[in-house]
């Protein structure tokens, strides 16, 4: 495979990433590198991850995860992000953030890298090698997660006001988007 494909391909994967990460910024009242970091880290491992997952599974696994993948993304993301609405209405200061948690970063890194699973799958099918496709992948979702994470950290600043309830609303958003281009609506 050329570099250039897997590049494009990194690119694409990374975009659920890369809005995640802007809704996530959006939450943090104050510029914090070690946020954007640790959320860029977190998508950047899963999203590396996932497709070795899928290579090491083979495609007899991936008819059965290809059906459902729409619905798991859906679910996590709506989850996740009805949470972050609740807590975007009670948060009190000197708590975590719902977006900044493991558990919450553990789901919405799932959720964001389960199209990775069915690139994994199809690099098994091609014979083709895992580990350059891995590394690129897992760098350019690491670097567009942590963009994804300033540039929200900046509206939210701009708006200032429940930036919770706008960051949840655009993962509910985000899950529905998914949901909806599986079913061929959009």
């Amino acid at each position: 495979m050329e570099i250039i494909s897997i590049l494009l391909i990194a690119i694409a994967l990374a975009m659920d990433a890369f809005a995640v990460s802007i809704a996530s910024g959006i939450t943090l009242r104050e510029r914090c590198y070690y946020h954007g970091f640790r959320i860029a880290l977190f998508f950047g491992i899963f999203q590396a991850l996932m497709p070795v997952l899928g290579y090491l599974l083979g495609l007899g696994l991936s008819d059965l995860v290809s059906s459902v993948d729409h619905w798991i993304a859906f679910a996590l993301l709506v989850g996740i992000g009805l949470k972050m609405v609740h807590e975007g209405t009670k948060r009190e200061n000197g708590k975590d953030l719902p977006c900044t948690g493991t558990k919450p970063l553990l789901i919405l890194a799932v959720a964001t890298s389960i199209d990775a699973f069915a690139v994994g799958v199809t690099l098994s099918v091609l014979r083709e090698g895992i580990l350059i496709p891995v590394l690129i992948i897992g760098i350019i979702t690491f670097i567009l997660s942590f963009i994804g994470v300033i540039i929200g950290n900046r509206m939210g600043h701009f708006f200032e006001r429940r930036m919770e309830f706008v960051g949840g609303s655009a993962l509910i958003a985000i899950g529905f988007f998914i949901l909806i281009s599986h079913l061929g609506i959009v």
